[in-house]
C-alpha cells in the first residue's frame, strides 16, 4: 500500500517496506510490527525493493544485508539517492565491523541482528518513525539569521551583546588599551579582531598571542625578540611580535597568566613606546596598539598581588565584558543557525536545519563551554546527522542528559557491539537531569532573586522535606540533617509542625 495514500488521513498507520529473500523473516517480521497495526508491505529482492520506493516512498524500510542479486547495501545506496530521507534499518545475522560502518556511512538510520527481539524491533521502528516525523517538522525551517551577515563571527541581538557591540564601535575611533574580560568560550579575541577590523590600524598587522601556552623561560624571546646567542639555542637573531606588529594591533590572550617579569616589560611598552630584544642593549621604538584578555578575575589577583596594578591600570582604560551564554538564551538560535550554515558552506556536512526538539534543547542547555563549546557541538552533531535536518537524537548524550532528556540507546549513536535495546530500556530509563552542582547553582540563583536570606530559606526547605521523609521521625530525621533533637523541635514548632 503506498504511503501517499496512506497518508491520506492523518490517522492512517505508517507503512514499513519489508526487504528480504527469506519469506519465513519477512512473516515473523510482518507479525511483529503488525502488533503495532503499522502497515507492511513486502518485497523479496533488493531489486523489487528499491521499485516499491521510487513509485511511493515508505515510512521505513527493513533492509536484509544478505540477498541474492542486489545486496542490502547497494539497495541501500539506490534508496538513499532515490530518497535520501528515506528511513532504512538494515537486518543481519553478521554483526562485522564492516556491515555497521557501511550501513552508517551510506545512511542507515540503524541496523538490527539477527535472530530478532521483538522487544528491539518494535522500539527501533519506533525511534525511527519518530526521527521522520522529526525531520518533516523541520520542513518549515526557518533560520533565524543569514551568516554572510555576520562575516566577523560576533553574532547576537541580545542587549548584554547590543553593550558589546556599542563599546567596539566606540573604543575602534581611538588607540586606547582594552581590557576584554569573559569566561572561556565566549569569543574574547572576536571581539579584539573586530576591534583592529574598524579601527585606523586595520591596513596593519593584527597579531594574536596566548600568553598561557607561551613558558615563561620563552614568552620574552617571543614578545621582545633575541639577539644572537642571547641564550642556549639561540643561534640566531629573532624578531619579536611586537616589532613584526609596528603599527598594527597586538592582542593578549590570557595575559592573567604572564609572569611578573614580562608583566613589567609589557608595562614599559605601554608608557615608554619602546622594547629591548633579549640578550641585547638597544632600545627599539614600536608603535603598537594592545589588546588584553583574560577569564580570570583580575581583580582578585591584583588584591592578591599576583598582577601588577599599574599595569592592569594601563590596560583597564575600558573595560568590555562578554557575557556567557547562558546569560543570553536568545542568542543561542541566531547562533546555532550561524554554525549550521558556515558547515554547510564548507561542505563539511549536509545538514542545514534543526528540528524544534533539537533546538529546544540546546537552548535550555547552560552551556559551560560557551559558545566554543556550542559550535563543537553542533559540528558534531551535524556529522552524525544522517540527513540534512539535526535530530534530537544527533545532539551528544551529555548536552540531553544536562536538560533532563530520556536517555535513547536505540538510535544509530549506539554501540556497534550493542545496536539496540529493549523498549523498556529506550523509553522507561532516564538519566539524572541534575548533578548535585547544577541543582546548588540553580537554587542559588533562585533564591537570589526572591530577596529572602538564602541560608535561612534553604534551611527550613531541607528540615521540613527531611522530616516528612521520615514520616516525622524527629530521632532519624534529627541524624540525617545533623543537629540535635532539641534543635529539630525548636524548628519544627517555629514552622507550625508536630513530631
Amino acid at each position: 500500500m503506498p504511503e501517499n495514500s496512506a497518508a491520506a488521513s492523518s490517522s492512517a498507520p505508517p507503512v514499513i517496506l519489508l526487504i528480504d529473500d527469506d519469506s519465513e523473516v519477512r512473516y515473523s517480521l510482518s507479525r511483529v510490527l503488525s502488533s503495532r497495526n503499522y502497515n507492511i508491505v513486502e518485497a523479496a529482492s533488493g531489486e523489487q525493493g528499491v521499485d516499491i520506493v521510487k513509485k511511493s516512498p515508505p515510512a521505513l524500510v527493513f533492509l536484509d544485508v544478505r540477498m541474492g542479486g542486489m545486496s542490502g547495501i547497494e539497495a541501500l545506496q539506490h534508496i538513499r539517492s532515490v530518497n535520501p530521507r528515506q528511513m532504512v534499518i538494515l537486518m543481519t545475522a553478521f554483526g562485522t565491523a564492516q556491515t555497521a560502518i557501511e550501513a552508517m556511512k551510506y545512511g542507515a538510520f540503524d541496523y538490527i541482528m539477527k535472530p530478532f527481539d521483538p522487544q528491539k524491533v518494535l522500539a527501533l521502528a519506533e525511534n525511527a518513525l519518530k526521527a521522520r516525523a522529526d525531520t518533516r517538522a523541520a520542513s518549515d525551517y526557518k533560520p533565524a539569521i543569514t551568516s554572510d551577515d555576520f562575516k566577523e563571527g560576533i553574532v547576537g541581538g541580545s542587549q548584554p551583546m547590543r553593550d558589546v557591540f556599542k563599546l567596539i564601535g566606540q573604543v575602534t575611533a581611538s588607540d586606547v588599551t582594552v581590557m576584554i574580560t569573559g569566561e572561556s568560550g565566549t569569543g574574547k579575541e572576536l571581539v579584539a579582531r573586530s576591534i583592529w577590523k574598524h579601527s585606523r590600524r586595520a591596513p596593519k598587522p593584527f597579531i594574536a598571542v596566548n600568553c598561557a601556552a607561551i613558558p615563561d623561560n620563552l614568552i620574552e624571546s617571543e614578545l621582545f625578540g633575541h639577539e644572537k646567542g642571547s641564550f642556549t639555542g639561540a643561534t640566531n637573531q629573532r624578531i619579536g611580535k611586537f616589532e613584526l606588529c609596528d603599527g598594527g594591533t597586538i592582542f593578549l590572550d590570557e595575559i592573567g597568566d604572564m609572569a611578573p617579569a614580562t608583566q613589567a616589560k609589557i608595562l614599559r611598552v605601554l608608557q615608554q613606546g619602546e622594547i629591548q630584544r633579549v640578550g641585547g642593549g638597544e632600545t627599539i621604538k614600536v608603535d603598537v596598539r594592545i589588546l588584553a584578555a583574560t577569564n580570570k578575575d583580575i581583580d582578585a589577583m591584583i588584591r592578591e598581588k599576583t598582577f601588577r596594578d599599574d599595569l592592569y591600570h594601563r590596560l583597564n582604560v575600558v573595560r568590555i565584558r562578554i557575557p556567557a551564554l547562558r546569560a543570553r538564551p536568545d542568542d543561542i538560535p541566531p547562533l546555532v543557525d550561524f554554525c549550521v550554515q558556515n558547515l554547510a558552506r564548507q561542505k563539511k556536512t549536509r545538514a542545514r536545519k534543526v528540528s524544534p526538539e533539537a533546538m529546544s534543547v540546546l537552548t535550555r542547555h547552560r552551556w559551560p563551554g560557551n559558545v566554543r563549546e556550542l559550535e563543537n557541538t553542533i559540528y558534531r552533531s551535524a556529522v552524525i546527522a544522517q540527513g540534512d535536518t539535526i535530530l534530537l537524537k544527533d545532539l551528544p548524550q551529555e548536552v540531553r542528559d544536562a536538560v533532563g532528556e530520556v536517555r535513547d540507546e536505540t538510535h544509530s549513536g549506539a554501540p556497534a557491539s550493542e545496536p539496540a535495546t529493549t523498549a523498556a530500556s529506550s523509553t522507561n530509563k532516564s538519566e539524572p537531569s541534575l548533578t548535585t552542582g547544577r541543582a546548588l547553582d540553580f537554587l542559588r540563583e533562585t533564591l537570589s532573586e526572591s530577596g529572602e536570606p538564602i541560608l535561612a530559606r534553604l534551611e527550613r526547605e531541607m528540615i521540613i522535606r527531611v522530616f516528612k521523609a521520615e514520616n516525622g521521625n524527629t530521632a532519624r530525621a534529627s541524624e540525617k540533617l545533623g543537629i540535635t533533637r532539641a534543635t529539630l523541635r525548636k524548628r519544627l514548632d517555629e514552622y507550625g509542625l508536630k513530631p
